[in-house]
């Protein structure tokens, strides 16, 4: 199974429309606390529309909870990574696969990062930007996930 972990998301708009694009891939959200919004707001449910009740997706308290409640492969998306998102072969994993993105503002906490080193990748682009909007990058990440 594909998951899709936002670490403490902070607009509701691109929450909003990462949980529009998880089931339409089939793939399940969870969400890393604190969150910079409630679930009620009017722009979460905007963006996600109607569809946001039949949706599947947890919330943790913090990242340790949610490592000790998923098992599975972790792939970090960063600017800070060496290997581009398309280097991995997702399905030679056997277990869940897990693409974490981090706060809009400052991304994953640089330890967590560096714990994972090789499991760190990022969507080329030009220099021009320092990031992609959020659920643009989910977007990519996720479906070069599924066409591999």
């Amino acid at each position: 199974m594909i998951n899709v972990v936002l670490f403490e998301p902070e607009i509701p708009q691109n929450t909003g429309n990462i949980m529009r694009t998880c089931i339409a891939a089939n793939a399940k959200l969870h969400l890393i606390k604190p969150l910079g919004f409630s679930l009620d707001d009017k722009y979460l449910k905007r963006s996600g529309l109607d569809y946001i009740e039949k949706f599947d997706y947890d919330i943790y308290e913090n990242y340790e909870e949610f490592k000790n409640k998923n098992i599975g492969t972790y792939f970090f998306l960063t600017r800070y990574a060496k290997k581009n998102h398309t280097t991995h072969d997702y399905f030679k994993k056997k277990n869940n696969i897990y693409l974490i993105f981090g706060k809009e503002s400052t991304g994953i906490p640089k330890q967590i990062l560096k714990d994972n080193l090789n499991y760190c990748m990022r969507i080329p682009m030009s220099d021009k930007v320092r990031s992609l909007n959020l659920s643009n990058a989910v977007a990519i990440t996720l479906y070069e996930v599924l066409t591999r």
